[in-house]
């Protein structure tokens, strides 16, 4: 034994560690001669013999224990009345009522399963979902990373080309119906806005100024108004100050178009001011930028003023001219304004030299470039069009372009149909648009529904044709046809743009869940046993005990 462990120890010598100590190496020789004898032939026949008597054991004992549980349980029903069977039918179909009164509200609310939304949150990492759950390839590149996520759709959120007033028109809406138009996420943003368009480093420099930057973060419509009389009163000049009262105290449009020419006259001496000193350093460059904002949203408001009471060729002359004069602010989409005024005067020709500049491939879409120029690929044969003749000769080749750019505009925005054809109910637009989204839908339809109605048999070549579409695309989340596969997002943004009251309308529609099937189910299946155990108590207790 000293030898063997001397052996050992010089052994393991190279790696560093200490000789073992004797009562290890007793060990491993009793455990050495353990293993040798139960591996021969009759200790592996009595381990066999053992295992055998065990399993008998379990074989009989078992059944004798569930004979017993049986018979206890059958005592316990023989006592049960047939009032219990009721109340418990009666209290399981109440229960899953109400299971399933919640899973339908929390669906149509939020679009998602209660049950199955806490399964996969909460239930899920306690059991180990997480952890079996496939990680994220990460063997993509840099520029392979960008590329992807340049083609990804994203869920933008834009400034609506012609969102209303609000002193004038939400305002008015909220006294006579009492639902407010507006939702505190549009409103926000709408006050992100005015901050980035409306204010600047040097606004410290001037205590009107400074005044109005305090006034476009107040969240109560009066203590904004008061901040902008104040202002006034520091600086009959100040145009922002203007700005705030036309869009919120004016009443009417009349009285927004006469704060808005007095933005306009303060707003051009201000930038000529400005455009005189802009490169003495960047504290007026950036004052520059910002009297710019200020410009162009005056003239702009102006404009559409002018559209409201009538004047639409004034208004289209000062969109034009607004463009020519600032042609790089083509983000703030008053192509989109100037479209719909030239519809308003049904010069279609002009209409269609504004798709040309701005229906380009390698421009951002919207509903309105996609709708008009379907509307006017439709006005050259809606007049003539009949489906009936058309399933008989076929179509023609200008049918068939009206056809595709349906089909376009369909894909692009598949909510604008509904509200054209007057299935669903319009409301106020808001002041943000997600494009492709139900917000985007409103807002073009809002505008542009008296222009469909305004050429004759176009709503009927929408009818006729746009549910064709979704035959091109049976899975628009995942593959596109002319544009990226829909986003997924649009339905959660469009929630937090448009009103309450108003039904969301979500593409593609989404089956119900699984356990609103599973508790409507349950609900009627208790009810239909709570109304047998009425009618029939002895009939039911004694198919309980059978």
């Amino acid at each position: 034994a000293p030898s063997a462990a001397m052996a050992e120890g010089s052994g393991s010598g190279g790696s560093g560690r200490g000789p073992p100590c004797p009562g290890a190496v007793s060990a491993f020789r009793r455990w050495e001669q353990l293993r040798r004898r139960a591996a021969t032939p009759w200790a592996r026949g009595l381990l066999a013999v053992a295992a055998g008597l065990g399993l008998l054991y379990a074989v009989l004992r078992v059944p004798v224990r569930l004979r017993d549980g049986l018979a206890a349980v059958t005592v316990f029903l023989s006592t049960l009345t047939p009032k219990f069977y009721f109340a418990l039918t009666v209290t399981s179909s109440f229960i899953s009522g109400l299971i399933f009164v919640f899973e339908w509200w929390h669906f149509r609310k939020y679009g998602t399963s209660f049950i199955e939304q806490v399964s996969v949150s909460h239930l899920r990492p306690l059991i180990g979902g997480a952890e079996n759950s496939p990680p994220a390839p990460a063997a993509f590149s840099a520029g392979e990373n960008d590329t992807s996520r340049q083609n990804m759709p994203e869920c933008k959120v834009w400034r609506n080309p012609l969102n209303l007033f609000r002193g004038a028109e939400y305002s008015r809406y909220m006294w006579v119906t009492g639902k407010e138009p507006l939702t505190y996420y549009d409103m926000n943003l709408s006050a992100q806005d005015h901050q980035t368009f409306f204010t600047c480093d040097t606004d410290t420099l001037r205590p009107s100024d400074t005044v109005m930057q305090k006034a476009w973060r107040e969240r109560n419509p009066q203590a904004r108004i008061k901040a902008a009389y104040q202002a006034l009163e520091l600086n009959n000049d100040c145009a922002t100050a203007y700005v705030l009262l036309a869009e919120e105290e004016a009443t009417t449009i009349v009285d927004a178009e006469k704060y808005f020419k007095q933005a306009l006259r303060a707003g051009e001496m201000i930038y000529r001011k400005s455009q005189n000193c802009h490169s003495q350093s960047p504290q007026h460059e950036a004052q520059l930028r910002r009297d710019t904002n200020v410009l162009v949203y005056v003239k702009r408001r102006l404009a559409m003023c002018a559209r409201k009471l009538g004047r639409i060729r004034e208004a289209v002359k000062m969109m034009r001219d607004l463009m020519k004069e600032f042609p790089l602010l083509s983000m703030l989409n008053i192509h989109e304004n100037l479209l719909e005024a030239l519809l308003e005067l049904q010069a279609y020709a002009d209409v269609q030299a504004v798709l040309a500049k701005y229906d380009d491939i390698s421009l951002p879409k919207s509903a309105a470039i996609c709708y008009t120029a379907a509307l006017l690929k439709a006005r050259a044969v809606s007049e003539r069009f009949s489906p009936e003749t058309a399933s008989k000769r076929g179509l023609s080749t200008a049918e068939i372009n009206a056809v595709e750019a349906i089909h376009r505009a369909v894909e692009f925005n598949p909510h604008v149909p509904k509200y054209l054809l007057e299935m669903k109910s319009l409301v106020l637009p808001p002041e943000h648009i997600l494009k492709r989204g139900d917000s985007e839908a409103v807002a073009y339809a809002f505008f542009h529904l008296q222009h469909w109605k305004r050429i004759e048999g176009a709503l009927n070549l929408l009818h006729c044709t746009w549910e064709g579409t979704f035959r091109m695309i049976p899975y628009p989340l995942e593959k596109g046809h002319l544009f990226y596969p829909y986003p997924s997002c649009t339905e959660t943004a469009d929630r937090e743009l448009l009103p309450t009251f108003h039904e969301v309308s979500v593409y593609p529609q989404k089956e119900l869940p699984f356990f609103i099937h599973f508790t409507a189910g349950l609900c009627s299946f208790s009810a239909m046993l709570a109304l047998l155990t009425h009618q029939f108590p002895e009939l039911m207790v004694i198919f309980a005990k059978a």
